[in-house]
């Protein structure tokens, strides 16, 4: 026979576990996270303005990681481009970068741009090679490089490499930046909307085949554009700056309406990290862009263009010793 006492003991048992629940859900909601987030690595990929390679290259590299490599959380991040990418590595805030390889090394050098603050950035994969671009209207007023004294130019945002390799084009062939033209800083997709409403002449652009603005540009309704040819810069530039620079040939189906292919100027782009970067896994990154190439084919057809051929003569920075390791078991000559 239950005795008052002992009901009276089991509700206060029953309720006492019930506190204890109640407690314990509250202690789990409120405390920090898993041990599995808590290890997850987060990574940043700084690349560069939405209307360029950087930006979807980029994009595809930091979704492979996320996918591929178990703990790590990688992201792409908009800016503008390889300046302030070395920068952003230079201060730790950032953990890979796309960057063109003559930024890079000033960086490295501290030079030009990083003059008193040398950057230890080393490569891990030389990527594929820029084009640079000098976009016109045909038609228009620009129909040569020496066409542009005078001209509303726009030579890249400010922090871009873009803007690092036009003025030292326009210098190469006597033209002075400060004073021969009016100068604008404009990232590519708004240098698109500037020339297409005519408030600029033409303008520079540093960047894979095809960059979707300069191609969205091309194919607009009523609109004919100029691909400059930029060789005559080529001799001064190389005296200046050595290999960084070479000849390159634009092919006249990069782009809607040219008429032939157009001989420009070629600059490296690289992708870089920190000296400090962990050593496992940036070998486990370089690995996998090579085994998942065909993933960032993809994403830009310019991955097609990452390959093991002659890596260690395509950039002017030292590798990290993570990539290191997996050229050396590929065999890959000069590691």
């Amino acid at each position: 026979m239950t005795t008052s006492h002992g009901r009276a003991g089991r509700r206060a048992l029953t309720l006492c576990t019930v506190a204890m629940l109640a407690l314990a859900l509250v202690a789990a909601a409120s405390a920090p996270e898993s041990a599995d987030a808590q290890q997850m690595q987060r990574l940043s990929i700084v690349t560069g303005g939405t209307g360029g390679v950087y930006f979807v290259l980029g994009g595809g590299l930091a979704a492979l990681i996320s996918r591929q490599i178990p703990g790590v959380q990688a992201t792409s991040e908009v800016t503008a481009a390889s300046v302030d990418n070395m920068k952003l590595i230079g201060s730790k805030r950032a953990d890979l970068a796309l960057t063109l390889a003559d930024t890079a090394y000033d960086a490295v050098k501290g030079q030009a741009a990083f003059r008193g603050s040398p950057v230890p950035v080393v490569t891990l994969v030389p990527l594929y090679n820029n084009y640079n671009h000098l976009v016109a209207l045909d038609g228009g007023p620009v129909r040569t490089l020496t066409d542009l004294r005078g001209k509303r130019v726009s030579v890249g945002a400010p922090g871009s490499g873009t803007e690092v390799t036009a003025l030292r084009i326009l210098e190469a062939v006597g033209i002075d930046p400060a004073r021969d033209v009016r100068r604008e800083r404009l990232g590519v997709a708004q240098s698109v909307d500037a020339l297409k409403d005519r408030k600029i002449d033409a303008f520079f652009w540093s960047g894979g085949l095809p960059t979707s603005a300069v191609l969205d540009l091309a194919s607009s309704p009523g609109v004919r554009i100029r691909m400059v040819p930029l060789d005559p810069a080529l001799a001064g530039l190389q005296k200046q700056y050595g290999a960084l620079y070479f000849k390159s040939v634009m092919p006249k189906v990069a782009y809607p309406g040219m008429a032939e292919d157009v001989p420009t100027i070629g600059v490296a782009n690289l992708l870089v990290v920190h000296k400090d970067f962990p050593a496992d896994l940036a070998y486990r990154i370089v690995k996998l862009m090579f085994d998942r190439k065909p993933d960032l084919v993809a994403v830009h057809r310019e991955a097609q263009n990452i390959t093991l051929l002659n890596v260690a003569a395509r950039s002017p920075l030292p590798f990290h010793e993570g990539a290191i390791r997996y050229f050396r078991e590929r065999g890959v000559a000069g590691f």
